[in-house]
């Protein structure tokens, strides 16, 4: 049975609420066959953020909802467990195969969930769970709402933090690759380091998705699901749709607002109606106030339709018969880097391909300047074969690839991330513009560029193997100015030329970086140097000394847990902080104080006349 519900797109969870776990559950029930493909024996590993920021970036509990979605989305036979991190990493739901008793065990999860804890370790997070030998192409789903933030008793911060950011980046990344693990991240708040998520899925081969509000972190989440375990999809034309002989089943997923008014219909070819009430034979139907999904086993071939409302984002998943299939499609596209693509329809030995068969493909980004399209060439062996235009934007994007033929189409619809080629940013100390390289086979033994700042040509210098910079003359400080750089590359393929992303200079008066023209090379240093070299809050004595108070029993569980040089350097630390041992006496004297004067209040009393 297929997995019907792998993916249904950030724009429906954007309209849609959280599905209840009642619901997600009959979505389970949609099929209980084991995974056919070899996609289906991935090993899944899901790494949750518990750290104490969630209470305040996702209050509705959407990651406890993405783990109830999970447990009914993951085909049987794959292998899979649950981690949760803060400080410490715990792992509530170990790895092991899908089957009915992992997935009751997965469903008593929800407090480990909410045990929030102070600091967030994500490069424990990666180690630990990465640690448990594989059973196929492994994957992690690191699911953060924040940064690199270790406990004080391990070092000086910020330094500690930066650390331990550069080690995932140098060390445990690579060692995932090298163990064929990839990373898909999702950060969603506005304090997360996005720079972190875009490169770790970068580096190894994952998706990454930067959400602006935990709203979006459904979507998000599936998108990632869909990416390890896709499937195939029916073109919903406004309220009606075409099934043709090659289907086993459907499922129509029906996405509406509670306040749409109407109820949804499902009328087959012969004009049958099928409802929540009277559901089509041998199939259901799970109503829900913002959407309806049904499923229909052996659905009769022609066009079918939907009264009542259609929102967004509904979509009808199938299966059986012919299925379209692909060529392994990359997670990341670089800007002005066109794509080779492969696509063909197979099915059962006896399944009968169709006659007159095309394939087209399209990239549908956030911006106009992603969006592409070509219709692919069909060889002698009956694969199809194309090159989609390079996109000109960055972002997230979708591509679609979608195969025609007589009475038949599929559609496979799989999300990718859009980076630069080449990240370029002005320096802190505006005298330099830094370019580094993003995609893997450009370095300085094949890359030139060349620069203009308003007619004048800048000398562009390798400043290493992959990194480049500008020296820029005197400019006005508070004009803001254009610098056009071009790019031409030797690769193995042939010549590349493309203009990268106008670097303007002095942006609002002020040297600021764009994600999107510098990359996540670029804006992950900046992120990490501007986290470096932040000056800590100074807190009032007060506040030194209730902290100290309330945190004193973590401190010692702390200072236990580093060992003895941790508890020197932290006893030493506090001794010497003269801040500190003022701020006791302070309030030792308003203690002494406040006594001194309740005892004068009594005794006052005492002397008052009375009978």
């Amino acid at each position: 049975m297929l997995k019907l519900l792998l993916r249904y797109g950030r724009s429906v969870v954007s309209r849609a609420p959280v599905l209840g776990l009642a619901a997600v559950l009959s979505l389970a029930a949609l099929g209980s066959a084991s995974a056919q493909n070899a996609d289906d024996q991935a090993d899944i590993r899901v790494l949750v953020d518990v750290s104490g920021s969630m209470k305040t970036n996702d209050p509705n509990r959407l990651a406890v909802s993405a783990m109830d979605m999970l447990v009914a989305l993951l085909p049987n036979g794959v292998h899979a467990g649950i981690w949760t991190f803060g400080e410490h990493v715990d792992n509530p739901l170990p790895l092991a195969p899908v089957e009915e008793s992992w997935k009751k065990q997965a469903l008593s999860l929800p407090p480990a969930l909410q045990d929030y804890q102070q600091y967030t370790d994500i490069e424990a997070a990666l180690r630990v769970a990465a640690a448990s030998d594989g059973h196929g192409p492994r994957h992690l789903v690191l699911m953060t709402d924040g940064v690199v933030d270790l406990p004080p008793s391990r070092g000086a911060k910020p330094a500690i933090d930066v650390a331990s950011r550069q080690r995932i980046l140098d060390a445990i990344s690579p060692d995932l690759v090298n163990q064929d693990t990839a990373v898909h991240a999702i950060a969603f708040s506005a304090g997360a380091d996005a720079a972190l998520v875009e490169r770790l899925a970068q580096q190894s081969g994952g998706l990454a998705a930067v959400v602006d509000s935990p709203d979006e972190l459904l979507g998000a989440f599936l998108d990632i699901i869909g990416r390890i375990l896709p499937t195939d999809q029916l073109p919903l034309d406004g309220n009606h749709f075409t099934v043709n002989g090659s289907a086993d089943e459907i499922a129509p997923l029906i996405f509406h607002g509670p306040d749409d008014g109407g109820k949804v219909t499902l009328i087959a070819p012969d004009g049958t109606r099928y409802s929540a009430e009277s559901p089509p034979p041998g199939g259901s139907w799970q109503q829900d106030p913002r959407f309806d999904l049904i499923r229909v086993p052996n659905p009769q071939q022609g066009e079918w339709r939907i009264e009542g409302p259609v929102g967004e984002g509904s979509r009808i998943m199938v299966s059986g018969g012919l299925r379209l299939a692909t060529q392994p499609l990359p997670t990341t596209l670089y800007s002005s880097f066109s794509l080779p693509l492969q696509a063909w329809v197979e099915g059962d030995s006896d399944a009968e391909l169709p006659e007159s068969l095309s394939i087209t493909a399209r990239l549908v980004g956030e911006n106009e300047e992603a969006s592409q399209s070509i219709t692919l060439e069909r060889s002698s062996d009956g694969r199809f074969s194309g090159v989609l235009p390079a996109p000109q934007g960055t972002g997230n994007a979708r591509l679609v690839i979608d195969a025609k033929g007589d009475d038949f189409r599929r559609q496979r619809i799989q999300a990718v991330n859009i980076l630069p080629a080449v990240g370029a940013v002005q320096s802190e100390d505006g005298q330099r513009v830094i370019l580094v390289a993003e995609h893997p086979e450009l370095d300085r033994d094949n890359t030139t560029f060349s620069s203009d700042l308003r007619g004048e040509n800048l000398d562009v210098e390798a400043t290493g193997r992959r990194r480049w910079q500008i020296v820029l003359p005197e400019i006005e400080e508070h004009l803001r100015q254009p610098l056009e750089i071009e790019a031409t590359a030797q690769l193995e393929d042939g010549e590349h030329r493309w203009k990268l992303a106008t670097v303007w200079l002095n942006a609002d008066e002020v040297v600021g970086i764009d994600r999107a023209t510098a990359g996540p090379t670029l804006a992950g240093e900046r992120f990490a140097e501007a986290d470096q070299s932040a000056p800590p809050t100074e807190d009032s004595l007060a506040d030194r000394f209730v902290a100290l108070v309330n945190e004193g029993p973590q401190r010692l569980m702390d200072w236990w847990q580093a060992g003895h040089p941790g508890l020197e350097e932290t006893t030493a630390r506090v001794v010497n902080d003269i801040r500190v041992w003022i701020g006791v006496a302070v309030v030792l004297l308003l203690m002494v104080w406040r006594r001194w004067r309740r005892r004068r209040v009594m005794s006052r009393k005492r002397q008052e006349p009375h009978v």
